[in-house]
């Protein structure tokens, strides 16, 4: 497991749904009516150091279900300001930097772990009580990985087609990070991010 997210009971503003929904309308890969996408649900990896948080929604508008990573970060990333995703106030932690995760090196580190070492997700962690709740979306990483396989790419419309031999489209890929979650259309599994 990757360990556990610190979840805060904190004000964010702008809410982390509509800075999404901002964002999503200038990207290639999304075609739709932005104000009309929910938030199914998401999961969290863990950053070792504990500096920057790693959230990663799954957004469904109309029959489409997006894949949409993030990195929180308390201070800018250099070289970086094509990816900002936006910024936010949080109350607890101060200004926050949205970043597209996957020009994020501790996103890229982490999901990279978490799939040579066929991991999970973080559980998330209930600051009030100390409760630990599992990840809603269960998350595997798997394949053979080699050192010089560092490049990830992040699926950004998610898909559960397969060809006539039961192949996934990336399933040449050395390692893969696949999620599994319920939302009112019953339960799904999908390829999110894959090494090549």
């Amino acid at each position: 497991m990757s360990g556990l997210a610190q979840i805060y009971d904190a004000t964010l503003t702008p809410g982390k749904i509509d800075l999404l929904r901002e964002w999503i309308v200038d990207q290639p890969w999304f075609d739709g009516d932005a104000a009309a996408l929910e938030q199914v649900t998401s999961y969290r990896l863990v950053d070792p150091d504990g500096a920057v948080g790693m959230e990663c929604f799954l957004l469904k508008g109309g029959d489409t279900t997006y894949h949409v990573p993030v990195t929180y970060r308390g201070a800018e990333l250099a070289d970086a300001g094509g990816a900002l995703v936006g910024t936010m106030d949080h109350s607890v932690l101060g200004q926050r930097w949205v970043y597209a995760a996957e020009h994020d090196p501790v996103f890229v580190a982490e999901a990279r772990r978490t799939i040579c070492r066929r991991d999970s997700a973080a559980d998330h962690q209930a600051m009030e009580d100390g409760s630990i709740t599992p990840s809603p979306v269960n998350i595997r990483g798997g394949g053979d990985c080699r050192p010089e396989q560092e490049e990830i790419r992040v699926i950004r419309v998610v898909a559960e087609e397969y060809d006539s031999d039961g192949d996934h489209p990336v399933a040449g890929a050395p390692g893969t990070l696949t999620g599994t979650w319920s939302d009112d259309d019953g339960l799904h599994t999908a390829v999110l991010a894959y090494l090549v």
